[in-house]
């Protein structure tokens, strides 16, 4: 089982990214299951939200302690909140950010991570290129089948034309590949 937290602000999209990662599973064939996890309902406030993958029936309901990967939409969460806790040691971490993670002040932390399993998108500018609008959580998804190999970039596609129609679904799809794009390339860039 393939286990997704995702970091965020209310008003981001956190939810519709962990419920659009399910359906692009779907799509593969596979079973997967999101929820959110609230502590205020109110724009702004931190937002958890969790997605499972598997080839089998999905049979667990409790909040994810120990992810496969992470997604951080929103990188003033980093200091905040512990978004780290449990991640396992050969996890994968995507963060919305035009930053390093030296930058980001996270250097320590991932000294012992596989490099190839870090990497940032600075997920807000895509979205605002070719969406007009600053919600980070598509262009995410386009980054996390490139990071993570779980999904393929056209399950995402899918996912967002069943959630999104005309102007809106064009645009999201063209920020997801930007982001997909992105992320490939610094993935061969740290095989270099």
């Amino acid at each position: 089982m393939f286990q997704v937290r995702i970091h965020g602000r209310g008003g981001q999209g956190v939810v519709t990214a962990t419920e659009m990662l399910s359906i692009a599973a779907f799509d593969e064939g596979r079973h997967a299951q999101a929820f959110p996890s609230f502590g205020s309902e109110r724009t702004g406030a931190p937002v958890v939200a969790f997605c499972r993958i598997d080839d089998k029936e999905i049979r667990l309901r409790e909040p994810i302690m120990a992810p496969d990967a992470l997604i951080i939409q929103d990188p003033t969460l980093l200091h905040q909140v512990d978004c780290f806790a449990g991640l396992k040691p050969d996890g994968y971490i995507l963060i919305n950010t035009n930053k390093t993670f030296e930058q980001l002040g996270l250097a320590d932390f991932v000294r012992n991570h596989r490099a190839e399993r870090l990497c940032t998108v600075s997920a807000t500018d895509l979205a605002l290129k070719h969406i007009g609008r600053p919600v980070p959580n598509v262009p995410l998804l386009g980054g996390f089948a490139a990071i993570s190999g779980v999904l393929k970039l056209e399950s995402v596609v899918k996912a967002i034309r069943e959630r999104f129609s005309g102007k809106v679904a064009n645009g999201n799809i063209a920020a997801a590949t930007e982001a997909y794009n992105i992320v490939r390339a610094e993935m061969e860039g740290t095989h270099a």
